[in-house]
């Protein structure tokens, strides 16, 4: 259980849900790494593991099965979000985890009072620590990720640089929509990430090329590439920028952390 103290910027805080329906795209790995890159600039910032895999969880260094309290406590027992928070190795930077538990959640969530605000309702509560707020959201349209979409000020979609990248993106699209016509009028789809980006493959430019037209300045130009060390980092509890700080991949999210820094600065 842990807070970060004050707030290390005047701004106001940003929430992001990352989301894409499509599992295996780096969206855990996004959540992880932009994180980690965004508290080395001395930025508090909390990742909120809403997936019941756990993989942000793990791969920021925690066992799930150890802690005696997840957001499936926050979310289905009104557990103060305070109470979950765990630090990581990495200053500045906080995780609310995940547990299997959460696999339930979509179905026990239905009978609940206020069931889509739960989450906005918790992050309330602890906003003012922090500057940065990453969701990371299941791959799923279910009521985990409407929570995070509810809870959220901006949607951030990782889109891979392979075949069917655009597959099923219609339909989240249609989903913010959704939620912001219903639930939340602030939410905005601000960020798309290049992730798995292949230098050497005319497939990537030519899915980056497509994804740029479609999408023009919400995509970010700084690219994620495809790194075996990236792939490593996690089995070994660590972010990219503490795991093989002068990688590829550590040196690409230490510029997309620039990039966002940048976008509403």
């Amino acid at each position: 259980m842990a807070s970060a103290k004050r707030k290390s910027s005047s701004s106001s805080p940003r929430i992001f849900a990352v989301a894409n329906q499509k599992g295996g795209v780096g969206k855990t790995t996004t959540t992880v790494n932009l994180g980690a890159a965004i508290a080395e600039l001395d930025r508090n910032v909390l990742v909120v593991d809403l997936d019941p895999q756990a993989n942000a969880s793990t791969g920021l260094g925690l066992n799930p099965r150890q802690l005696d309290h997840s957001m499936y406590d926050v979310l289905l027992r009104d557990a103060p979000l305070e109470d979950v928070i765990e630090p990581t190795t990495v200053k500045n930077l906080f995780v609310a985890p995940s547990s299997l538990d959460l696999a339930g959640a979509e179905i026990e969530l239905v009978p609940a009072f206020s069931r889509e605000r739960k989450l906005k309702d918790a992050i309330g509560t602890v906003i003012d620590d922090y500057d940065f707020v990453f969701i990371d959201c299941p791959p799923s349209l279910g009521l985990l990720t409407i929570n995070g979409l509810t809870a959220a000020t901006e949607v951030m979609v990782p889109i891979q640089t392979e075949y069917y990248a655009l597959e099923g993106l219609g339909q989240l699209l249609r989903n913010v929509d959704l939620v912001k016509k219903n639930l939340n009028p602030e939410l905005e789809l601000s960020t798309i990430v290049l992730v798995m980006y292949d230098a050497r493959t005319k497939l990537s430019s030519q899915v980056s090329d497509e994804v740029r037209e479609h999408f023009g300045d919400q995509v970010c130009r700084q690219v994620i590439p495809r790194t075996v060390r990236l792939s490593e980092a996690p089995s070994f509890g660590q972010p990219i920028t503490v795991f093989d700080p002068t990688s590829r991949g550590a040196i690409a999210y230490r510029e997309l952390a620039k990039e966002v820094i940048n976008a509403k600065a």
